[in-house]
């Protein structure tokens, strides 16, 4: 959501005794404080129900300067940069068993172990979550202005007087034992409850309770990456000797600084089949600092401090070269694309794993002498993935200062940064994903859907 968040004023609640908050998030950084949602009537001084990353999980509650602090931080820092986490906070202070009054569960299992344990939940304690006439926030911390969500959420439940547990809003799935989510669960929301981004950019409210919210600021853009079906982003979880790029917009934006080569790779790959995905050149600073795109190994990739990368790509300096082998794949030779690419261009990368096949595209058209290119038969590129290796999106550019290259990527998402792609746009051949320009035959995004199948 980056800069960007929702906000609505509460009415009168059902009761404050019970409620609940469940979201599906996708999380892009490792550190900082992005806070999910935050209800305060006094920029969090004394009233506060607020949800944070930083990166463990922290629940704060307050309702006026008598009464108790609660705070709920978990030991566990959130790590995984590839798959979709669930969150629900439960709160029913009607219960008999004070520590049941406010649970907090991950992906369908219950948080019991914090670093921080503050206070107990009193019988019959008031949740602001939905105190009347106070400022509710998705996205955005206390101030309206900073700890913006950096990432992506999907399916926002809350309920007013009303407590829920884990299992109503997910379940999980019996082949593959992993927690999925339920689209439409059935529940009770309240005078003041709601479910919002459920498809499309859509914050009406379709709780069928009118609690719509509005844009505080900046722009919600739809991806289809979803809890249903997880699509590839870049992956900062990675440590290479040269550092670390800087990750955005859900790990699809990827700039950085340092002097030094910096690369990563994608966070899903394969093995076999036809996939297809796209790259915007946002800053380029020229042929003494390339951008380098194509393709690399998940099983062997090249980690070292040296330019000597594993990895088959197309170089905006003008250059193909490489081959996805493992670690050491290929010497600096490379041969010649016959078009240098520019800031402000759109780079189209389709490969097929079962023939050792690449074809590039600038802005939509073939470079032609890329085009079905047999790398086997290339003297300075080697073959692909004769070994069978998983292969995945990556990227390597040389950076001196941020933003001397920024490149934006399109997985099938739907969007280059927080550009929304409008007007035509096109599925792969299986009706998924969102393009700028058309895939070629046969060919997938790089979703887990298209994998599974």
């Amino acid at each position: 959501m980056a800069s960007t968040y929702l906000s609505r004023t509460n009415g009168t609640a059902t009761t404050r005794t019970k409620c609940t908050f469940s979201a599906w998030f996708k999380y892009d950084q490792t550190s900082g404080t992005n806070t999910i949602i935050v209800a305060t009537d006094d920029s969090g001084a004394n009233t506060y129900f607020q949800v944070e990353l930083k990166p463990d999980i922290d629940v704060q509650i307050r309702d006026g300067s008598s009464a108790t602090y609660l705070r709920r931080r978990s030991n566990a820092p959130l790590k995984d940069a590839l798959g979709w986490y669930h969150i629900v906070v439960t709160f029913d202070s009607t219960l008999g068993t004070a520590d049941d009054r406010l649970k907090i569960f991950l992906n369908g299992e219950r948080i019991t172990s914090f670093s921080d344990n503050t206070g107990t939940v009193d019988s019959d304690y008031n949740c602001p979550l939905f105190k009347s006439s106070i400022p509710m926030k998705i996205g955005v911390g206390q101030s309206g202005s900073s700890n913006f969500f950096s990432g992506i959420m999907s399916h926002i439940h809350a309920t007013d007087g009303y407590a829920y547990e884990a299992s109503t809003f997910g379940e999980t799935d019996a082949t593959t034992g992993e927690w999925k989510i339920k689209t439409s669960p059935s529940v009770t929301y309240g005078d003041n409850g709601f479910f919002i981004l459920k498809d499309d950019n859509s914050v009406t409210d379709q709780s069928g309770e009118g609690n719509n919210f509005t844009v505080g600021a900046g722009t919600l853009t739809k991806t289809e990456d979803n809890p249903s079906n997880v699509f590839c982003t870049m992956l900062p979880m990675m440590n290479y000797a040269n550092g670390t790029p800087t990750f955005a917009n859900g790990n699809t934006v990827i700039n950085g600084s340092g002097s030094a080569w910096l690369r990563t790779s994608g966070s899903i790959g394969n093995r076999t089949g036809k996939f297809y995905y796209e790259a915007y050149l946002q800053a380029y600073y020229g042929s003494d600092r390339p951008i380098r795109i194509g393709w690399d190994s998940l099983d062997y990739p090249r980690q070292g401090a040296d330019t000597y990368f594993s990895g088959f790509n197309i170089s905006s300096d003008g250059f193909i070269r490489g081959g996805i082998a493992g670690v050491d794949a290929y010497d600096p030779n490379a041969d010649a694309l016959g078009v240098t690419l520019a800031e402000g261009d759109y780079v189209g990368l389709a490969i097929d794993l079962d023939n050792d096949l690449v074809t590039c595209y600038k802005n939509g058209t073939v470079i032609s002498n890329v085009n079905g290119l047999d790398i086997s038969g290339n003297s300075n590129c080697s073959v692909i993935n004769s070994k069978g290796y998983q292969v995945t999106p990556s990227v390597n550019f040389y950076a001196v200062s941020t933003n001397d290259n920024e490149i934006y990527f399109n997985f099938g998402n739907g969007a280059f940064g927080s550009t929304q792609l409008t007007g035509t746009t096109y599925t792969d051949s299986a009706g998924r994903g969102v393009f700028k320009y058309q895939p070629p035959t046969n060919y997938l995004a790089w979703c887990t859907r298209n994998f599974n199948e």
